[in-house]
């Protein structure tokens, strides 16, 4: 590998695609526009549901997050949006543009990065792009501008002529990305992109979702990591069994919690009774395991001085307190 390929390797893409010059998807600037509006959308195999009357708006200039445990229905769900899957009931519109009645017209508009690669592994990565741009139309001239783009959008435009089975596994997650917006879809849809990549190509990924959300591109985007979801997601919807259980922004779905805070309690004998904790105003709910004892609080505050006379029977015992996380509320929501 040279110089220049070890670094376009390592580097971190701009943090703009504007300050390239380049237009990486179809978004206009109007920014909160519904791009796309899930309606009660369904899907049964027999007698099993796998997604029951699913129902949200995706928006221009923002990150989406669909989150659930594995069988929660986000991958049935992506491949009805994606026209893969024809729903049982209900329906989907992007750009007003149905994904039942007009799934030629949806696939033009709709960029899909999957959970597994999808490459040609013996093809270099501008070959990739040169195949799937001509599956979506674009013209040759058209095309090898759009191949050049990409590549240096990604952080690739040192390794473009190497066969991608020469590829780490994050060099090609961020390949899969440039597919998914080769023909510049209005919506992007991202199924567990950093799924078994390390921290740095993660961070890497991570930073390309953040430049096309502040490009105004609509992105909906599953996820297991809670903190990347936290950190990234600017609205979040929970399924559970096929299930919404909740949808709107981190903050808004805190606020309707009955506690705020989690007070930890380390060092306290094996037999200590949590009675008296239990029966302390405030505090919603009490987990006890492996040592720990997590107190789910209204105000950790207003505890600290019972808590210490408490505590005060064992030496070792210490205390931290911490804001529900989005892994917390993910539990509570899904009654895990």
């Amino acid at each position: 590998m040279n110089a220049r390929s070890s670094l376009a390797e390592r580097d971190f893409p701009p943090n703009s695609a504007s300050e390239r010059g380049l237009t990486l998807v179809g978004a206009s600037r109007d920014q909160g526009k519904i791009t796309l509006r899930v309606q009660a959308l369904s899907k049964r195999y027999g007698a099993t549901e796998a997604v029951v009357g699913v129902s949200f708006d995706v928006r221009q200039g923002e990150v989406f997050g669909l989150l659930g445990l594995n069988g929660a229905g986000k991958t049935t769900l992506i491949s009805m949006l994606a026209t893969e899957r024809r729903p049982s009931d209900g329906d989907a519109l992007l750009l007003g543009h149905s994904i039942r009645k007009e799934q030629r017209a949806v696939r033009q508009m709709i960029g899909v990065a999957p959970q597994e690669s999808a490459l040609y592994p013996k093809l270099t990565a501008a070959e990739n792009l040169r195949f799937f741009g001509r599956i979506y139309g674009l013209r040759r001239m058209e095309l090898e501008d759009r191949v050049e783009q990409l590549l240096d959008f990604v952080g690739l435009q040192g390794r473009g002529n190497d066969p991608v089975a020469t590829y780490s596994g994050g060099m090609k997650r961020r390949l899969n990305l440039a597919v998914a917006l080769v023909h510049r879809p209005k919506l992007i849809l991202l199924d567990e992109p950093t799924a078994g990549v390390d921290p740095q190509s993660r961070e890497q990924i991570l930073n390309l979702v953040r430049c096309l959300r502040d490009e105004g591109n609509a992105i909906l985007y599953t996820t297991h990591y809670m903190e990347e979801a936290e950190g990234l997601c600017d609205r979040l919807c929970f399924l559970n069994q096929g299930r919404v259980v909740a949808v709107g922004t981190f903050e808004a779905l805190l606020r309707k919690l009955a506690f705020s805070e989690v007070i930890e309690l380390r060092g306290l004998s094996a037999p200590a009774d949590l009675a008296p904790i239990r029966a302390l105003a405030g505090v919603c709910c009490v987990e006890r395991g492996d040592g720990l004892v997590r107190l789910f609080v209204r105000r950790a505050a207003d505890l600290l001085a019972p808590l210490q006379r408490i505590m005060g029977r064992d030496k070792f015992a210490r205390l931290q307190i911490t804001r529900i996380s989005l892994e917390d509320l993910f539990l509570h929501l899904t009654g895990r």
